[in-house]
């Protein structure tokens, strides 16, 4: 009966992770990925939504089953490896308002820990494409 319970969970358990490394495969890569991103300045009066790349995407990581005080964990995310800034002029900026804006465009990603310098590694951000002049305020 012990072989026979053995064999099964076993079985089991060959099935789950070959489902796990399926299902992991699927999700997609680090990668450049189009996205729409919201400019915006105090003293202009309108957000502009312009194209750019980001890096998006899966990356494999390891958690350790057992914690060690003391010891940091680093988890891999998506993140820039080469950039360049783009520049754009924002209309309608009030006087003395410069209307200049630069953003990221990303030219190539990988694997690797978060520089919190470049990019946002927060669990939930906001939104790209998300614009405070949208907001309304009430006196």
């Amino acid at each position: 009966m012990s072989c026979l319970w053995c064999s099964l969970r076993f079985g089991f358990l060959l099935v789950f992770y070959y489902l796990v490394l399926v299902f992991a495969y699927q999700l997609p890569l680090c990668q450049l990925v189009n996205q729409t991103i919201s400019l915006e300045k105090e003293g202009c009066f309108e957000c502009h939504p312009v194209e750019t790349t980001i890096c998006s995407g899966h990356c494999f990581t390891k958690y350790p089953i057992m914690a060690i005080r003391f010891s940091k964990v680093y988890q891999h995310v998506c993140t820039y490896q080469d950039i360049y800034y783009k520049t754009f002029e924002l209309p309608d900026c009030l006087p003395g308002v410069d209307p200049v804006i630069t953003y990221p465009v990303a030219l190539s990603c990988r694997c690797s820990r978060c520089n919190m310098d470049m990019s946002d590694c927060t669990f939930e951000s906001l939104k790209p494409d998300f614009c405070m002049n949208d907001i309304p305020f009430y006196y």
